[in-house]
């Protein structure tokens, strides 16, 4: 089987059961793994499919993909994302940490640090800075989305209003060309929105991938946020439209 006809069966497999597995593929049609890898990477380069631990998915713009996978994706950037903004955090702040895999990866760097308060809608965020005995956090309150622990609704939006922290850490599932910020959960978005208007600062933590994603709910735009960690942007005019919008940009 020829290159063509492998990459169109991929993704009839990826159509039919909304995931492939690279070792799977590998074994069906009789090839190394890592032909079926670089087959992967050429159709994810494409926008056909969207890489995920052990295989790749097909990208999605009305639905999210699971939070395991979205742990596997990037993980390495998001580490460095997330000791960046640790590094943009002094001791002694309070600061509010939403839902997200990046903002997980910022709690974890935080480990080290003293004398904060964090306020979450994250149970895994909470449960990860909950190690830090000099850390005080708080939960807000909300209905619980099982399949990433976050907290969201009325309540958690509610409880949110309460506060005036110094910093907000937000993350987002897509990044719109002109900056728009963008989520899939109208009921997660009410609460990153309520989020930034409840901070004096805000860090916005993303990976390059989400530049390439698509997402219905608009948030609000990059242009709202002081600072932007990520490892890698679109293009040179998306860098200067930061700068028009001083919003300063860090690059990990």
């Amino acid at each position: 089987m020829n290159t063509t006809d492998r990459h169109s069966n991929i993704l009839a497999a990826a159509r039919r059961d909304g995931k492939v597995n690279a070792t799977a593929l590998a074994d069906t049609f009789r090839v190394a793994v890592q032909t079926i890898r670089r087959d992967l990477t050429n159709l994810c380069g494409d926008g056909l499919l969207e890489r995920v631990h052990g295989g790749a998915i097909l990208p999605s713009g009305v639905r999210n993909i699971g939070y395991d996978d979205r742990r596997a994706l990037g993980r390495d950037a998001k580490l460095r994302i997330g000791a960046r903004t640790a590094a943009l955090i002094p001791d002694n702040a309070s600061i509010f940490l939403n839902i997200g895999t990046t903002t997980e990866a910022v709690a974890h760097a935080l480990s080290a640090h003293r004398d904060l308060m964090v306020v979450t809608n994250n149970l895994n965020v909470a449960n990860i800075l909950a190690r830090n005995p000099t850390c005080e956090v708080v939960v807000a309150g909300g209905t619980l989305r099982r399949t990433d622990g976050g907290l969201v609704g009325d309540l958690a939006a509610l409880a949110i209003a309460q506060f005036k922290v110094d910093i907000a850490v937000i993350g987002a599932s897509a990044i719109d060309p002109s900056g728009d910020l963008l989520d899939f959960d109208p009921q997660e978005v009410r609460v990153s929105r309520q989020i930034l208007d409840a901070a004096r600062a805000s860090i916005l933590v993303a990976d390059k991938s989400k530049f390439t994603r698509k997402a219905p709910v608009r948030i609000g735009s990059v242009a709202e946020v002081g600072d932007f960690v990520t490892d890698g942007v679109p293009s040179e005019r998306f860098v200067n439209a930061c700068a028009d919008w001083q919003t300063r940009l860090h690059l990990v």
